[in-house]
């Protein structure tokens, strides 16, 4: 049977065990199949966020600026004509270069519970990283890390923020089963409207403000916005780079980035940060669109459309998706006073709870910043590597 017909067929995890076959996903039906194969893994989960199936097929196609410096090879796992699992073996060459190590990616995993499915699927990626000369995989990331990352392992209790990962509980035990191990923790923080917010946030900007003379937090200008990409870039470049797992942005990548976000951002949800004229760092919250498309079932025609306009009314969270500082004004409480805004800006408009993610394990200077106005790890991702 044709892998462009597996789709519609399922079997549970249940079934006798028979042969598993990994194949390469090449023509456009097959990558159907592929796309939309998450529908049968989280079928009657309430907490799941079904993708926009348009969105994410850009992943792979030949438009994508990622794709001019990386490969996405896309493989499903088959047993007795049905569908079973995905994965895919990514290499990315700037990673490669900046980070100066032959490290290569899994990413798009979905899988029942089945460890022989698991498997497979990462053997055979293994062996495409391996006869690319890779010497780690790394994973999961989607496909990278300046995209969707890591595999929730703590806090399955609701849904998932705009732009950020979900999965079923047993993904860790599947990964884990296959000899991967930690690489590092992702943390997702937790901020509530408790009532006693408006007066904290206002004695710790009062306190960074007196502490850094001239400091201004000024709000993005959509009227000027090529100006604005220009000093982004500068932030990006210059508060990022030293993370682990960072990974450069090309001029295309973050043109699209801006293309994308343009019409979901609020400008006084975009914030510089700026000391006598110089950009100091940079700060970027969403609406948490994912209560627009956990309605819309991945698709957005004419009535998609209008559910989207009907359900941003009601949107109640926003999520803290960027925020950096340049390293000459570390330490200053800067990082702070730019959670203390978004939120106060948030709080404006109406919004009840925010969520800053994602932090690394190990920045303590940004996790003590968020807990200073309020905020508490509330989800844990993890992403997992093995040598080769």
């Amino acid at each position: 049977m044709p892998l462009s017909e597996l789709v519609g067929n399922w079997v549970s995890s249940e079934m006798p065990v028979t042969s598993i076959t990994i194949q390469e996903v090449k023509t456009a039906k097959e990558q159907k199949a592929f796309l939309r194969f998450p529908w049968k893994i989280y079928r009657g989960d309430p907490y799941w966020v079904p993708p926009l199936l348009k969105e994410y097929a850009f992943h792979f196609s030949p438009k994508n600026p990622f794709l001019h410096h990386a490969e996405i090879i896309p493989y499903v796992a088959v047993r007795d004509g049905s569908i079973v699992g995905r994965m895919a073996a990514i290499i990315d060459q700037n990673y490669i270069d900046f980070h100066q190590e032959k490290t290569g990616f899994f990413g798009f995993f979905e899988s029942i519970n089945d460890l022989d499915v698991a498997r497979a699927l990462l053997d055979h990626v293994k062996g495409f990283l391996r006869a690319r000369d890779m010497k780690t995989v790394m994973g999961p990331v989607n496909p990278s890390t300046n995209d969707e990352c890591g595999l929730l392992i703590e806090g399955f209790n609701s849904s998932p923020c705009f732009m950020m990962p979900y999965n079923p509980p047993y993904y860790q035990e599947l990964l884990e089963g296959c000899g991967l191990q930690k690489a590092k923790d992702l943390y997702a923080n937790l901020l509530t409207d408790d009532g006693g917010i408006p007066e904290r946030l206002q004695r710790i900007s009062d306190r960074v403000i007196k502490r850094v003379p001239g400091l201004v937090i000024r709000p993005l200008s959509l009227r000027k916005l090529n100006e604005e990409v220009i000093r982004f870039k500068e932030v990006y470049n210059g508060a990022w780079e030293d993370n682990w797992g960072f990974v450069p942005l090309t001029d295309e990548e973050i043109n699209l980035m801006v293309t994308k976000l343009k019409p979901l951002v609020v400008p006084n949800l975009a914030l510089f940060a700026e000391i006598g004229g110089e950009t100091a760092g940079f700060a970027l919250a969403l609406p948490d669109y994912n209560f627009v498309l956990k309605r819309l079932n991945g698709k957005m025609g004419p009535l998609g459309l209008l559910k989207f306009l009907y359900y941003a009314r009601k949107m109640e969270a926003i999520r803290v998706l960027l925020l950096g500082v340049k390293a000459g004004y570390r330490k200053r409480g800067i990082e702070t006073l730019l959670y203390v805004e978004l939120f106060r800006r948030g709080q404006v408009r109406g919004y009840q709870w925010g969520e800053m993610s994602w932090i690394l394990e190990d920045n303590y200077l940004m996790q003590k910043g968020i807990e200073a106005v309020g905020g508490r790890k509330y989800k844990t991702y993890r992403l997992f590597q093995s040598s080769l």
